[in-house]
């Protein structure tokens, strides 16, 4: 066997280490999108829970699918 042959038969692994790189940053890139989408849910979450505490203590009101196509009666004010 001539080094021309060996080499015609060597796989294509270990081509610098770019490949294995792949394989390790892969399944770490998809938990940390899956972990930013996670935490943006739950801040979503937490600012609407405490939007409606806080328009519930001051007493704002709050506008509604069927209050946003009213107009307001000036008598009721």
């Amino acid at each position: 066997m001539t080094i021309g042959t060996v080499w015609a038969v060597t796989p294509l692994a270990h081509q610098g280490g770019w490949d294995e790189l792949l394989v390790v940053l892969a399944p770490m890139l998809v938990l940390v999108g899956l972990l930013v989408l996670a935490t943006r849910r739950v801040n979503a979450k937490l600012n609407d829970q405490t939007d409606a505490e806080s328009a519930s203590v001051t007493g704002a009101k709050t506008v509604t699918n069927s209050d946003a196509g009213r107009q307001e009666d000036p008598a009721e004010t």
